[in-house]
């Protein structure tokens, strides 16, 4: 032991002089806003979680209820005319879109 006070646990070398060979890190260098590079950045990540935000509650609840509606109408078209053969026609396929639209937005 070169050193006086020196346990013999750090003679063996694990923890002690790997920790010692670590490099320094202050205590509050791991809060959130200092993780960030710039304000910038984390104007950046806000926009992003904004945008995530309009996809998640707004777009995404309205295509699907609009192309799930288009699946029904679609679905039982084709069950109606395998159970009663009758043709159905549109005539107007703007207008049959439209309302659909329509009807989805009125719903939400």
């Amino acid at each position: 032991m070169d050193e006086p006070g020196m346990s013999s646990y750090a003679e063996i070398g694990s923890p002690l002089t790997e920790v010692d060979s670590l490099p320094s890190s202050s205590a509050g260098s791991s809060s959130a806003d200092e993780d960030y590079s710039s304000d910038a950045d984390r104007e950046w990540r806000e926009s992003l979680q904004q945008l995530e935000l309009l996809l998640t509650m707004v777009l995404v609840p309205y295509l699907g209820k609009y192309f799930g509606r288009k699946c029904a109408y679609w679905g039982w078209g084709k069950f109606m005319e395998w159970k009663y053969p009758v043709s159905v026609e549109i005539t107007s396929p703007g207008l049959f879109k439209g309302a659909g639209a329509i009807e989805a937005a009125a719903s939400l």
